[in-house]
């Protein structure tokens, strides 16, 4: 998993297809769910993933759950077009943030 911490109030995860995918989103809401301290916004990049199934979009939508309960954000960025109309018919443009990319996610969530 790349998963970088950006520095103390953001957590950049950079997400791959399938099988990695899955593998990271359920390490990240393990480190989400086990952690006591301050938990750290989150920009979810997807640059490297063409394909999303039902199983990815139901982790994206607990780690933004999970942080939502910490009063924190999460920014989905770098999406595709055949992911952007995944969101679209699902619904879940209306539920996740978008931003871009990860300098425009970096500079919102930053201030």
């Amino acid at each position: 998993m790349t998963l970088n911490q950006w520095d103390d109030n953001i957590l950049i995860l950079e997400l791959l297809n399938e099988p990695d995918f899955s593998e990271d989103t359920d390490s990240l809401i393990l480190k989400l769910q086990s952690e006591n301290e301050t938990f750290p916004n989150v920009i979810i990049d997807l640059q490297n993933v063409s394909t999303l199934n039902s199983s990815n979009l139901g982790a994206l939508i607990e780690i933004k759950k999970l942080l939502e309960t910490k009063d924190k954000r999460m920014v989905i960025c770098n999406i595709s077009d055949s992911i952007w109309s995944t969101m679209l018919a699902t619904g879940l443009d209306q539920v996740f943030e978008f931003i871009e990319d990860t300098t425009t996610a970096l500079l919102l969530i930053g201030s």
